[in-house]
């Protein structure tokens, strides 16, 4: 097959959808297919560097979120090269610009468009005027008609399934987690030296957060409840690893809480060292409340580190037993689960049952995850019919646009 993959993240961005990209791009170039990267420029890109198979399109800082970006035009020409690479399928990663790129070419090429649903707005609305413009009453509203005219759509997990046919979306509804490397080579753990960087003994217990420092991650938490940890465990330290827009504010609430010298900061992290992190630590721990599919939860337990997270859907069906983890429903438990974890590490104990991680490890497989995927556009390339006429679906998808344009254009659903 040659699969376009439509997305407005991509490298040098980092995010959970930049990793699910990367590893399915792995995954379908594996069993001999070919994949081709719609997406968007970056002035963080190194200049010269080569990118087989990727195609950029001019694009502007997304309202409120400057990190990430979006694109202002490229339709017409998206088109030309995707029937130049004679596509068969699209694979949309995005609702936004470069998704309705995707939508227009699958509608010109008269091929089927599968879209990936990575994001739960409704946790994300401050980003963009405060919420003032595009509030949680918008997000059905978004989903049901980006995926409009859609063969299908993945939910990562049993929660955006959920808040997917809550939104009343039309196209069928796949549930595939992404799926994470789980065999590594010793000469990937560069963790003992990592320690020893950081100013940590072996002896020492380290708990770890990791990923996008931003406010809804809820940092603070952690450092609250690390700060009753340390009063049992002055010997206990936190590493925050990671950039965001909230790294100022999260440093700032360590020195109030009189912890910051028990917390190490290390700002960005690559994704390629992000392992070592896992296993330089004793216990992943997160407070955050807006996951969707939760990569850094499953790469800790690839690593063999037991997390420490707020209860979810996603999570009830990979946290099954102590040996992977525990999930608290409120954040004032996570105290006592870490001190758990930690007092486990000085004693030398193992906690559950070690044999039950590797059942999970298997769903979780980045193989598992490119697998279940190519079945899909296999299923979508057999059930499609191009029902709607070309101009019908530039009617729904302009309309869509249009929507954000408005002065007010989201109200509140009854």
């Amino acid at each position: 097959m040659n699969i376009g993959i439509f997305t407005d993240t991509y490298y040098p961005q980092l995010s959970g959808v930049l990793t699910s990209i990367k590893t399915l791009t792995a995954q379908l170039e594996a069993h001999g297919h070919h994949v081709y990267i719609f997406t968007t420029t970056d002035p963080s890109l190194e200049k010269g560097i080569a990118e087989p198979n990727v195609y950029r399109f001019s694009s502007v800082p997304f309202v409120g979120f400057k990190e990430r970006r979006i694109s202002y035009r490229g339709a017409i020409q998206g088109i030309i090269i995707a029937r130049k690479l004679k596509l068969d399928i699209v694979h949309t990663q995005t609702e936004f610009s470069i998704g309705l790129m995707g939508k227009s070419v699958a509608s010109a090429l008269k091929i089927p468009a599968v879209h990936t649903y990575h994001t739960n707005y409704e946790d994300y609305t401050h980003y963009v005027f405060n919420g003032k413009v595009f509030h949680a009453g918008a997000v059905a509203l978004l989903a049901r008609g980006f995926t409009h005219g859609m063969t299908a759509v993945i939910a990562p997990s049993k929660q955006t399934y959920e808040t997917l046919a809550r939104y009343k979306v039309a196209p069928p509804l796949e549930i595939i987690p992404t799926g994470v490397k789980v065999d590594f080579t010793s000469t990937e753990d560069h963790s003992t030296a990592l320690r020893e960087s950081l100013g940590f003994t072996p002896e020492t217990p380290v708990a770890l957060v990791l990923g996008r420092v931003a406010f809804e991650k809820n940092i603070e938490a952690v450092l609250e409840n690390f700060k009753w940890v340390l009063e049992d465990m002055p010997t206990a330290r936190l590493v925050v690893a990671g950039n965001g827009p909230a790294l100022d504010a999260i440093e700032n609430h360590a020195k109030a809480l009189e912890i910051d010298d028990a917390v190490t900061f290390t700002g960005y992290v690559d994704h390629e060292q992000a392992y070592s992190y896992y296993r330089m630590a004793d216990v992943f721990v997160s407070a955050s409340t807006t996951e969707t599919q939760g990569l850094t939860y499953i790469e800790a337990i690839t690593a063999g580190k037991p997390i420490v997270a707020m209860d979810s859907l996603y999570l009830r069906d990979i946290v099954i037993d102590e040996n992977i983890g525990t999930l608290v429903s409120e954040t004032y438990e996570i105290a006592d689960v870490l001190l758990k974890y930690l007092t486990a590490k000085t004693e030398a104990l193992e906690l559950g049952d070690p044999t039950i991680r590797q059942q999970i490890l298997h769903e979780i497989d980045e193989r598992t995850f490119g697998q279940r995927v190519i079945d899909l556009y296999n299923e979508a390339l057999a059930v499609y019919q191009d029902n709607a006429t070309e101009a019908e679906n530039q009617a729904a998808d302009d309309e869509y646009v249009r929507s954000f344009r408005l002065r007010n254009p989201f109200r509140k659903e009854s």
